[in-house]
């Protein structure tokens, strides 16, 4: 999705203000020397500072501090950039309401996500966590692993990871069924996603967090799956009752799950999810692979210059959905 670029005053004669939202290691922006004057924020001072920045960079994108520093006195910034596929850490009614155009860094994680996906169904089909076991162990322990290729997929999520997503394991030759917030051609809809997960292997979650996904996987939710199902969450924590996903697990309602996301992050060392049986804990991961912060620098450098330009924006976010409108 594009947008019309709310630019910089060529009468200004000033570079405008980029504030950054610090987290580190600091974004490279040497390519926007003398072409913008760089501040930097934390949670303690990005109140203060944003009635003077024309741009905002969230690079700490774990940070909820732009949700309560956006309402209050004075101007706020044009456009709000978050180094993040997800929005949700950031938007509170005021900016929703406002003129500020808000840009996400949709395309650098879909293909990490995919192959993190391949990964969980390859390990969890293969029982690797329990042949990693049983070496520490040194026992010999021989099983019978599944074969996924004829297995059936339901990715909830249709904009690009859960697509990409969907690209990736069907090479495994699994059959894959996407569903989205509206039925179109080639994904199902909401009404289509009981129906679906009742006959999946795989089960993934990679919808947005909006009002309507929140909880979404509940514990009737669960219910619905094959006894000899597996549940995986790359979106968001938020998706999932986790309490409903434990009771799940605990009973055995379905065969196993990984999670990458998770309610409250980082978990910590007391949770109950640590121990629950046939459940993987990755550390929200997924998108993450060595160079990747570089990528979203590059990424946010070009959009800069894009709206230093006066062009249309790229990755505009709909504030009142909640993530960028695709097909």
């Amino acid at each position: 999705m594009t947008s019309p670029a709310p630019g910089p005053s060529p009468a200004s004669g000033t570079p405008p203000t980029l504030l950054v939202l610090d987290a580190e290691p600091l974004p490279r922006l040497g390519r926007l020397t003398g072409r913008a004057r760089v501040e930097h924020a934390d949670e303690s001072t990005l109140a203060k500072r944003l009635p003077h920045a024309d741009v905002l960079l969230v690079w700490d994108f774990t940070s909820h501090a732009v949700r309560h520093a956006w309402p209050g006195e004075g101007p706020r910034p044009r456009w709000v950039h978050t180094a993040s596929a997800g929005v949700d850490h950031l938007m509170c009614q005021e900016l929703t309401d406002s003129e500020t155009v808000v840009t996400n860094a949709r395309g650098i994680f879909d293909q990490p996500i995919a192959e993190y996906v391949a990964a969980m169904v390859l390990a969890m089909a293969k029982d690797l966590p329990r042949t990693l076991d049983f070496q520490r162990a040194r026992q010999w322990q021989h099983r019978e692993g599944q074969r996924v290729a004829g297995t059936r997929a339901c990715v909830v999520g249709s904009g690009p990871i859960g697509r990409t997503i969907a690209r990736t394991l069907k090479a495994l030759d699994v059959t894959t069924a996407l569903v989205g917030r509206v039925p179109r051609t080639g994904i199902h809809g909401p009404d289509d996603l009981d129906r679906l997960m009742s006959r999946a292997d795989w089960v993934i979650a990679a919808a947005p967090l909006t009002e309507q996904t929140q909880g979404m996987f509940d514990l009737r939710r669960f219910g619905v799956m094959q006894p000899s199902a597996r549940f995986i969450n790359v979106g968001r924590g938020q998706l999932v009752v986790e309490e409903a996903l434990a009771e799940a697990l605990d009973k055995r309602w379905i065969a196993g799950a990984a999670l990458d996301v998770f309610e409250h992050e980082p978990l910590t060392p007391d949770s109950p999810l640590w121990q629950l049986p046939g459940l993987i804990v990755s550390p929200h991961m997924s998108g993450d692979t060595i160079g990747w912060r570089d990528e979203l620098g590059r990424q946010f450098v070009e959009l800069y210059e894009r709206w230093e330009a006066g062009r249309p924006l790229l990755n505009v976010v709909d504030k009142q959905r909640g993530y960028v409108p695709g097909r």
